[in-house]
């Protein structure tokens, strides 16, 4: 499925010429979403569609390839075509991997692709919106980062007007550039933390949601190194402020009809969400505890999913797993009758591969009428263990090995994310993810020097 149905090779063709592009990349990611590319000639487009871009894929990160292996293959989506509205004669192209010919399994868009024509073999349509936040940080002199705006020292800076405005040029210009490409941005907020933003556009079918995240945090990221500064996505880059968040707006519709939504008058739990809708989120919960190792990928991750009031306000993470009406102490929030959002996620995760997974949580939840259970209240950063225990509410992963085991006990993900070779993908997946947390664990940190350096 085309990023964009009505986009074909001819009509790239004709908007190469007339825009006068003079260069394409054809894009990938690996399995953490680091995105690679080659720079191709716009004389040589009709061969990039015909016999697409050439990889040495071990050299691309995980994505399940040794130095034997023969090439990847980068074929670009022709939906995905992409001006780079910052340099006005280069085009891009989100592309799917395959080797020798057929599709690549640990490709991450083919892994999500798969999962969406379940999902219309099922006779639903998905669709998904993210909320990409992001710092804009420079470097100090020792080595560590700092909020670039001097200024912006408040301690509760969210929407403030003054920094907003400070850094008017820069969120401007990417608002703009998000608008020229037909997204239909509509905000643009200063958020929580000192230094920290976000910019909103409309829902579309996952794919195209996951490459329009993918090719924002290149642009974003671009935009800032062109001015000295560095974009970060990191879920949590300062220890004190809250951590950056892409949360995931979602609803399941049946041709023009929204599935998810009931009239709240009908409703029992009066949230405006139907019976599947209801057993769309039973998905969401049961299998919260595995996916998050997808939806919260790094180490990093779990130092966002706390409870406790960072210096900047509250963390707006969840801790636990439950689900209620517009409440952002809850895992997933029902802002909107027939619209669930999934406050799991974060900056660091590789969109096609949050989408896959949250995905076919929901509908295992449709396809097994799994109840959620009763919608929570109040602030759950507000609850005792004793409280919780009597809700009946579960506390997710506190770190990515322990999401990792979660992860790979859970049938349903195993199935979503198909097999690569003797093994699932999952299995690849935990591989890398417990090598990384193994990396982070052998560290020695400034902290553990000051506490256990002279132990008495």
């Amino acid at each position: 499925m085309s990023a964009n149905a009505r986009t074909t090779e001819d009509d790239v063709r004709k908007q190469v010429k007339d825009d006068g592009i003079e260069f394409l990349f054809a894009n990938f990611v690996d399995m953490h979403a680091r995105p690679s590319a080659k720079l191709i000639p716009a004389e040589k487009l009709d061969d990039l569609f015909t016999d697409g871009a050439g990889f040495a894929g071990y050299a691309a990160g995980d994505i399940g390839q040794q130095p034997n292996d023969p090439d990847m293959i980068a074929m670009p989506d022709a939906g995905s075509f992409t001006p780079l509205p910052w340099k006005p004669n280069v085009g891009w192209f989100a592309s799917d991997v395959t080797v020798e010919g057929e599709e690549w399994p640990y490709c991450p868009r083919t892994i999500l692709r798969h999962q969406m024509k379940r999902c219309e073999d099922m006779g639903y349509q998905f669709k998904i919106g993210y909320e990409l936040e992001y710092f804009l940080v420079r470097k100090t002199e020792d080595g560590g980062i700092e909020v670039a705006d001097k200024l912006d020292d408040l301690e509760q800076p969210c929407y403030d007007i003054r920094a907003l405005t400070r850094s008017f040029d820069f969120v401007s210009e990417v608002a703009k550039n998000v608008n020229s490409l037909g997204w239909g941005l509509y905000a643009t907020d200063h958020e929580d933390a000192n230094g920290q933003f976000e910019q909103n556009w409309g829902p579309a079918d996952p794919l195209t949601s996951s490459d329009r995240a993918v090719f924002y945090r290149y642009m974003v990221e671009a935009m800032a190194q062109e001015r000295g500064l560095i974009a970060t996505f990191m879920p949590k880059p300062f220890a004190h402020l809250t951590g950056n968040g892409c949360h995931m707006h979602m609803s399941l519709w049946d041709g023009d009809t929204n599935v998810l939504l009931e009239d709240p008058k009908l409703d029992k739990r009066g949230l405006g969400i139907s019976e599947k809708g209801y057993n769309f989120i039973g998905g969401l919960k049961k299998h919260a505890k595995a996916y998050i190792a997808l939806t919260a990928p790094t180490v990093g991750s779990y130092k966002r999913l706390v409870i406790g009031a960072p210096t900047s306000g509250a963390t707006w993470a969840p801790a636990y797993v439950t689900y209620g009406w517009n409440n952002r102490t809850m895992m997933l929030r029902i802002p909107d009758h027939g619209r669930i959002e999934d406050r799991t996620v974060d900056g660091a995760c590789n969109p096609y591969l949050a989408a896959t997974a949250v995905l076919a949580a929901g509908l295992d939840g449709i396809e097994n009428g799994i109840d959620p259970g009763e919608p929570s209240s109040g602030s759950m950063y507000e609850t005792s263990v004793e409280d919780r225990k009597k809700m009946g509410v579960e506390t997710l992963p506190e770190n990515l090995l322990d999401a990792t085991r979660e992860l790979d006990g859970d049938e349903v993900m195993r199935k979503a994310f198909g097999s690569v070779g003797d093994e699932d993908y999952v299995d690849y997946f935990i591989r890398c993810k417990r090598r990384e947390w193994q990396q982070a664990h052998e560290q020695i940190t400034k902290w553990e020097i000051d506490r256990y350096l002279q132990l008495s």
